[in-house]
């Protein structure tokens, strides 16, 4: 009891000594340890090794670095975007505009005041300026019945129109309309070099000024369509238009507007579409070559020079077979042609000797089939003062004719 052993003194502080050198040892490890952890990390990532909780740190953050990268990259391409059809659409959509049909009402509209109101919308290209004029192509369909016109630029400014011509056959019509305040001018391009799938671009304001300027793009789905029209709306097709197809959106009010090709020329006007519940994406543009000497002739003349025979038509196969052969007194195997109903006084082919009931059915070497074969042939292959050489029936007898062709009116 109270005795003090020396050696056990000095053994215990020889432990205590020992435990504390053994303390700093492990603390030294610990932070060995750490520092070659810190130092395998990079040889431990490439091996896939790191222990979880590092690796997902890690990996946040390369996706963090990621994700700021990609938004960067995006940012970066919506900035720069510039195609062809960015571009066609900066060369021309200036040029696409607005067209507003103002049409009167009078007392007998209904409310008892005259007045002037807009009666529809549709689209034009301007593609002419000359001096203080420029001048607008559309439909005749968007101008028809009009008492005022007036064109609505690309900004919104309205301008008063004059309608110079328009043609009821190849539904075109050309403005007039002061150029102080247009600033581009479409170009024309060649639609004849176009090819079944090219990329085309559609412009114009469906549905009016809510949605004015409308771009639409689309294909060449079609070449030289043939659409029958009922120019006069009596059941019988009076005329066939040759058209181009196109999957590009055509809407109401997109009449008259530019079908562009990459290069952002116009290569057709943008006319109808086939609206049909189980038709989808068939739009109709009258190619522009066959539209330029229309525009030329409507834009100097006022109407188009189109040859002029003087005779009333009826297509044969329209016409009974009990009068083909009785009145008309046709061979059995001639179901074909176009019979004269009247010939007026002074014409050309009065002049020429034709007659009441003769029955063309060949013009220049040409089979005429029907009243439509015979105005194509007449329209889009003569001109006023062109010779025509004609064959037909009369009394059942083949004869033949030439005339001289003048420029009053349509047939």
């Amino acid at each position: 009891m109270g005795y003090y052993d020396d050696h056990s003194q000095g053994r215990y502080r020889e432990q205590r000594g020992k435990k504390g050198s053994g303390f700093l040892a492990s603390l030294a490890g610990a932070i060995i340890g750490a520092v070659i952890v810190i130092l395998a990390i990079p040889t431990l990532s490439k091996q896939g090794l790191l222990p979880y909780k590092l690796a997902t740190q890690q990996n946040q953050a390369a996706e963090t670095t990621n994700k700021e990268t990609r938004q960067n990259v995006v940012e970066k391409v919506s900035y720069d975007v510039n195609t062809n059809i960015t571009k066609a659409v900066e060369k021309t959509g200036e040029a696409v505009v607005g067209i507003n049909n103002i049409q009167s009402t009078s007392f007998w509209s209904g409310n008892g005041n005259s007045s002037e109101e807009a009666a529809g919308t549709g689209s034009g290209v301007i593609y002419k300026k000359a001096g203080n004029k420029a001048y607008v192509v559309t439909n005749h369909h968007v101008v028809e019945g009009a008492t005022k016109l007036e064109v609505t630029l690309d900004d919104g400014t309205k301008i008063a129109a004059k309608l110079l011509g328009s043609d009821v056959w190849t539904d075109l019509a050309v403005l007039e309309i002061d150029a102080s305040k247009i600033k581009k001018v479409a170009e024309f391009g060649n639609s004849d070099s176009l090819k079944l799938g090219e990329p085309v671009i559609a412009i114009g304001n469906p549905l009016g000024a809510t949605f004015s300027g409308s771009v639409t793009q689309g294909i060449i789905s079609g070449l030289k369509r043939t659409i029958p029209v009922d120019i006069n709306e009596d059941g019988v097709v009076d005329w066939q238009s040759e058209v181009l197809q196109t999957d590009a959106a055509i809407n109401p009010g997109n009449s008259g507007g530019a079908l562009l090709n990459m290069a952002g020329q116009v290569i057709g006007i943008n006319s109808m579409k086939i609206s049909q519940e189980a038709v989808e994406g068939i739009g109709l543009s009258i190619p522009i070559n066959s539209a330029k000497p229309i525009i030329d002739d409507l834009e100097q003349f006022g109407t188009v020079k189109r040859p002029y025979m003087g005779v009333d038509l009826k297509s044969v196969n329209e016409i009974p077979a009990y009068y083909q052969e009785g009145a008309l007194k046709l061979p059995r195997d001639v179901n074909y042609g176009v019979a004269l109903r009247q010939v007026v006084a002074n014409s050309p082919a009065s002049r020429a000797g034709l007659q009441e009931l003769d029955v063309i059915v060949e013009m220049d070497g040409e089979k005429i089939n029907d009243v439509i074969d015979f105005r194509k042939h007449l329209y889009q292959k003569k001109k006023v003062g062109d010779k025509l050489k004609i064959k037909f029936y009369r009394d059942g007898k083949l004869k033949e004719t030439t005339l001289t062709l003048s420029g009053e009116k349509l047939e």
